[in-house]
């Protein structure tokens, strides 16, 4: 089930600079300036969407968070640690011209390997899915909405 995040409606929040023949963007998670490229630009926006609109705690943003995967070192987008400090969101991000298609979701269900988050977002800008785990029955259900911050899912009849 696809989400309406609107993530556009928060552009003017960017914060964007050119030098010399290159355009930057200011990450506030990492406090430094990164080179803009689309996916950069859907990853800010989501930010801002999570801590502002959302109420997520900043500090329970970790961005590029390295993790290892079948013995290979990945990094995931974003990584969002619950008030214990545990990890409880795992999120994907994607340029806009980027479809959100099944290597989307295989990706980020290997990153989720080691973690076992309850719940995967991907996000393209445009289109964003996000679905809660259930690690007893194998399955996972696509929410109409984001979680609140802290939330433990609950499963309903809409499992797949």
């Amino acid at each position: 089930m696809k989400l309406n995040l609107d993530l556009l409606a928060l552009s003017d929040q960017l914060r964007i600079q050119r030098k010399e023949n290159t355009s930057y963007i200011w990450d506030t998670q990492r406090r430094k300036f990164l080179v803009l490229t689309p996916e950069e630009i859907v990853r800010q926006l989501l930010m801002i969407h999570l801590i502002q609109k959302r109420g997520f705690n900043p500090s329970r943003l970790s961005v590029e968070k390295m993790i290892k995967v079948n013995g290979m070192v990945k990094r995931c987008d974003i990584l969002i640690y619950d008030a214990h400090f545990l990890p409880w969101m795992l999120v994907e991000c994607k340029a806009a011209s980027v479809k959100i298609s099944e290597t989307t979701f295989r990706q980020i269900a290997i990153y989720n390997l080691p973690l076992r988050v309850p719940y995967l977002l991907v996000c393209n800008g445009p289109d964003a899915y996000c679905c809660a785990m259930n690690y007893e029955t194998e399955s996972y259900t696509f929410l109409k909405q984001l979680p609140s911050f802290g939330e433990s899912p609950i499963f309903g009849s809409e499992e797949e």
